[in-house]
């Protein structure tokens, strides 16, 4: 998922940014033209939508096979505030909601010498978080009506289907993860001038801090023993207005 959300994006931003570099006529727009807002504002507001794709790191204790992850897509929308530092540079808190679900397939080497239903390989991890990263956006100079950037710096989430106080565990069939994770960011993007607006789609990895696996209470639990550790990863693919 990660990999199609990359080149979703890379071919939307070249395709885009050639017929900026190329057309014989360029007008010169500023973001709102018209409405009082710049880009030399001290704050600007706007929206974003997108899509996800998250995934787990795992470390293990023992060398079994691996915790294979089935991704599936998500989809995430929020709001943005800008701080205009200088006119490279800008501080950002983009507040949104991100929803993904995502599939543990264990090998039958997790439940060895235990008897297992084929249920029991399988866990469902539904996550909703509220996600609220605080970045810096590093722009180069603007060449017509378009910019590129970098952005990076670190979030945290709050996930409302973390199931972290539910007293029962996996061998009730709930996987429980922490409802806190913490988490550091990196990607690009490249802000487009239009007559009415500022569009930007862009493109940001996801790399999970904290460990978010919470334990069983059987410490031989296969489904959380042999896990060291259990942090997210993921890309968004977003599009923004402002």
């Amino acid at each position: 998922m990660k990999h199609v959300l990359i080149l979703i994006a890379f071919l939307f931003i070249s395709q885009v940014s050639t017929a900026q570099l190329f057309q014989k006529e360029k007008v010169t727009y500023d973001a709102n033209q018209g409405q009082g807002s710049t880009d030399n504002d001290l704050l600007r507001w706007g929206y974003f939508l997108g899509l996800n794709g998250y995934d787990f790191k795992f470390n293990y204790n023992e060398d079994l096979r691996d915790i294979y992850v089935k991704r599936g897509p998500g989809f995430n929308v929020g709001l943005i505030g800008n701080l205009r530092i200088n006119k490279f540079i800008d501080l950002r808190l983009e507040p949104g909601l991100s929803i993904n679900t995502r599939e543990l397939h264990y090998s039958p080497s997790y439940f060895d010498g235990q008897d297992y239903k084929p249920s029991d390989l399988v866990r469902e991890i539904k996550s909703t978080y509220i996600h609220i990263p605080l970045l810096v956006k590093v722009s180069t100079k603007r060449v017509n009506n378009f910019k590129p950037f970098i952005v990076g710096g670190f979030s945290t989430a709050l996930n409302l289907s973390s199931n972290e106080d539910n007293p029962e565990d996996n061998d009730n069939g709930q996987f429980r993860t922490t409802s806190n994770p913490f988490f550091y960011e990196l990607g690009f993007g490249i802000d487009f001038y239009l007559y009415n607006f500022k569009f930007t789609p862009s493109i940001r990895g996801i790399f999970g801090i904290s460990d978010e696996l919470v334990r069983d209470e059987d410490p031989n639990s296969p489904w959380t023993s042999n896990i060291a550790s259990m942090k997210t990863r993921g890309a968004f693919l977003n599009f923004t207005f402002q």
